[in-house]
């Protein structure tokens, strides 16, 4: 399930947020909040009273690239994009650079410049990006704007052609758009980020809220929603984006804010406040502990209302935990692994950076560096495409091809690219998600007909 991994970024990253932003008056566990199911006044957009689409996005009339059997992305060209057959790259050499949050408590995430470099590494074997090979240079941020800055005005003095953002609190866009250095983020976390001069692989909270209420509305059917969430500013913002996608859903719904950390009968006490009036559905965004806490709490009280959660929930250690008392809750973000060459290929390249032979890289264990991994393998696909059409491969003219080329997809799981098709999210370039629940016996199984949803009819 490395899907999952990718997923639950949105939730996990709002959380560390707590470390950059000024903190709230928390209230009490299993205070509630109630709005009913109107649109936000003042929205741009139409209330949808129609069922979301579930599947990927509408391609017909334009020139799309096919995802064959070998998961081979073919172009018009007919040109493939299948890494293994490559050989070095012999071109001039690409600079790229990279920025990360690292060495902070709460934002230190090397395994996404670890597993971006092992990428590099391999492609540097295979193909490089679109015949060039890559020299990275890597630079740490702390959590501060002025770190940021000073990354910023680091990778721009070091003339790199293209900045790719791991996770950044605060990425200093005016100094990259200044000197003309695209940026492609793996996720936004703030809200300027959404309409920065930059792309962004995927879509984070407002994107992940967004599926929670197609799930809601398009499964289960759910007229009103029952919230448990902890009460500090990432997963506040969290909620308010989840409230919003129930707005536009006709979906009614009520808050129940507890602590980042309770103790079995406080989170007993959030389910049961939750659960009281009966909802349709429950959605927790809870993450780690809490998740553990929650699915303990609703089992314990006997609840059998289903609840929907990120993928953070789904992980092998919440799981091995609850055990069957996960029954009845649904994963956003969770597709089951089968064993694919592109599953093949995720071990060939981690291996090395992780010590191990490749039939031992677990690929439910790769947590935060998986976004990574993601990013710098579909931009090499990409870059590739490029190549193969007769053009020149630059950090411009990848930036271009990402925001413009029509029938893209994603690596490895063929989610469409659809960068720009939300006008309020203008960065986000990926909207499509896959829903799994939990069946007894400890297995995780994708829902039938839930395979590929799509959030952009409920973002707020």
């Amino acid at each position: 399930m490395w899907s999952a991994s990718l997923i639950s970024l949105s939730l996990l990253v709002a959380a560390c947020t707590d470390n950059a932003e000024s903190s709230t008056t928390n209230t009490a566990s299993a205070a509630t909040t109630e709005t009913a199911g109107t649109p936000t006044t003042g929205a741009d957009v139409t209330p949808k009273s129609t069922v979301p689409e579930v599947s990927a996005a509408d391609t017909s009339g334009i020139d799309t690239h096919v995802t064959d059997a070998l998961g081979t992305d073919t172009a018009r060209t007919g040109s493939t994009t299948d890494f293994s057959t490559l050989a070095p790259p012999t071109g001039e050499e690409m600079l790229v650079g990279l920025v990360n949050s690292e060495g902070t408590p709460g934002l230190d995430f090397p395994e996404i410049r670890i597993d971006i470099m092992a990428a590099v590494d391999y492609l540097n074997q295979h193909g490089g990006l679109g015949g060039r090979p890559i020299k990275l240079e890597t630079c740490a941020v702390k959590g501060s704007p002025e770190t940021s800055q000073a990354c910023a005005q680091e990778l721009a003095g070091k003339n790199v052609e293209l900045v790719l953002v791991g996770l950044d609190l605060f990425p200093d866009y005016p100094t990259y758009t200044a000197a003309n250095i695209p940026v492609i983020g793996a996720l936004p976390i703030l809200p300027g980020d959404y309409t920065a001069n930059a792309l962004f692989m995927t879509g984070g909270n407002a994107t992940i809220a967004a599926a929670m209420a197609a799930v809601a509305k398009d499964h289960f059917k759910a007229t009103s929603v029952g919230i448990v969430s902890s009460d500090n500013p990432g997963s506040n913002g969290t909620e308010a984006s989840l409230t919003a996608a129930l707005d536009l859903a006709g979906i009614s719904h009520t808050t129940v804010k507890g602590g980042d950390n309770e103790t079995d009968a406080g989170y007993q006490g959030l389910m049961r406040e939750a659960a009281k009036d009966n909802p349709d559905v429950l959605v927790s965004l809870y993450s780690d502990d809490g998740c553990i806490g929650t699915i303990r709490g609703r089992a314990s009280m006997s609840i059998t209302i289903p609840v929907i959660t990120t993928a953070i929930c789904a992980g092998r250690t919440v799981l091995n935990e609850v055990g069957d008392d996960a029954l009845g809750w649904t994963f956003v973000g969770v597709s089951t692994q089968a064993d694919t060459p592109e599953l093949r290929l995720l071990q060939e390249i981690l291996a090395p950076a992780m010590g191990v032979e490749p039939d031992q890289v677990d690929s439910a264990e790769l947590g935060l560096g998986a976004l990574g991994l993601i990013q710098i393998m579909s931009l090499a696909k990409f870059a590739n495409m490029i190549a193969a059409n007769g053009d020149t491969v630059t950090g411009p003219s990848l930036f271009t091809f990402l925001g413009t080329e029509p029938g893209l997809t994603q690596w490895p799981n063929g989610s469409p690219i659809e960068c720009g098709s939300a006008e309020k999210y203008p960065t986000i370039c990926s909207f499509i998600f896959p829903v799994a629940e939990y069946v007894e016996g400890g297995q995780v199984r994708t829902i039938a007909g839930l395979e590929a949803v799509s959030a952009k009819s409920y973002l707020p």
